[in-house]
């Protein structure tokens, strides 16, 4: 029987704070000390499961700047998502993230799919929901993990591109929507591409065509509201695609190898869009899945759990109606789990160690999932 990721459902909001938190967290992942930064809303509540936002830095750079220049905390304010900034290595001389340029054995998708399963360990995470982006290497760096991971939903890259030896070797087989925003005046990853990387409408094209898209797209030019930037864009979409997916470019004219909507020029920047409210607005419009799942309600009813005594002292029963194995989970206020168990028709769970409060039981089967406020007294 196939399980459901342990938080990726509801838990008591008594769990988090509802304030913002930035916190700077490490992890060691194939023996390699990793860092990163995580955002935690305001309007986080630990109740409602939220999207994951990956947001990658470029070559030379790192999650603090990529942070600052980005500006991505407002919006995860307003859309109630979880934020991450995580870290490359040094390896080379200069932080990076793997994405086949420099010879390195660092495994930077098997880094970013672990820090996907931390996070989700602690924080109530949707994970159809899982997004990638980045600016330039770390632009690179989403649409490898397109390629090479089946735990993102979507990616966008600003002044990225994909690598030859990505493209020549990309075997993802579920459709990925897609964004790119690149200046055509990019003088560190040129829009015609090198021979090292591809011209980026050869990255536009690769992608909708795997996502089996629409062959013309839908042009607009944005509105040149800050016309001594110097720049303006012009906004292509490829609807169409399988299950509901899309492929869209943001190509600047005259725009360097910038951020647009950025708060400081670092370059050529257009400021005739936020290049991270647009990038948001593309994540929300997609799930991992097309297919919906039945309510909390309507699971409970399918599911047919009777659970007692509540208040509980010392053991707490569970009984099902059919035989189906289940996986019950105990939770306290702090998120933590304090027991588990797999069973099939009733189970017994030993409560009598653990301190007089409420707690959060979480019971799954067959893929549906209930939830239900304990009192422990």
């Amino acid at each position: 029987m196939k399980f459901l990721t342990t938080l990726s459902i509801l838990i008591i909001s008594v769990i988090f704070l509802h304030a913002q938190t930035s916190l700077d967290k490490s992890l060691e992942h194939n023996q390699i000390n990793r860092t990163y930064s995580i955002y935690i809303p305001a309007t986080y509540d630990g109740i409602e499961a939220v999207p994951l936002v990956f947001n990658l830095h470029g070559y030379t750079s790192n999650s603090a700047q990529q942070e600052l220049y980005t500006n991505f905390k407002p919006i995860a304010d307003t859309a109630n998502f979880i934020l991450v900034h995580p870290n490359g290595t040094s390896e080379s001389g200069a932080q990076f993230w793997n994405v086949g340029f420099f010879p390195s054995n660092v495994d930077d998708v098997g880094f970013l799919e672990t820090l996907i399963d931390t996070i989700s360990e602690n924080y109530n995470i949707d994970l159809d929901r899982v997004f990638s982006t980045g600016m330039s290497n770390g632009g690179f760096m989403s649409y490898l993990l397109a390629c090479e991971s089946d735990r993102f939903t979507a990616v966008a890259s600003v002044t990225g591109s994909m690598t030859q030896l990505n493209y020549d070797n990309c075997n993802t087989v579920k459709p990925i929507p897609a964004m790119q925003i690149h200046g055509t005046n990019d003088p560190t990853v040129p829009y015609e591409g090198t021979q090292q990387f591809l011209h980026v409408d050869s990255v536009v094209s690769f992608w909708v065509n795997h996502n089996n898209c629409d062959d013309e797209p839908v042009i607009i030019d944005i509105d040149n509201i800050s016309p001594n930037d110097g720049t303006n864009t012009i906004h292509y979409t490829y609807s169409g695609g399988d299950e509901g997916s899309s492929v869209e470019l943001y190509k600047v004219i005259n725009g360097g190898h910038t951020w647009p909507g950025a708060p400081f020029s670092i370059g050529p920047t257009s400021q005739d869009f936020n290049a991270s409210k647009v990038i948001w607005e593309f994540f929300s419009k997609y799930p991992k899945t097309v297919s919906s799942t039945n309510t909390i309600s309507n699971q409970s009813k399918d599911l047919q759990i009777n659970v007692f005594p509540n208040p509980a002292r010392e053991i707490l029963n569970i009984e099902k109606k059919n035989d189906s194995q289940a996986y019950a989970q105990i939770f306290n206020a702090k998120g933590q789990k304090v027991t588990e168990t797999f069973f099939e028709y009733s189970t017994q769970l030993d409560i009598s160690k653990l301190p007089e409060g409420i707690y959060m039981l979480l019971i799954q089967s067959d893929e549906i999932v209930i939830s239900k406020k304990i009192l422990v007294q």
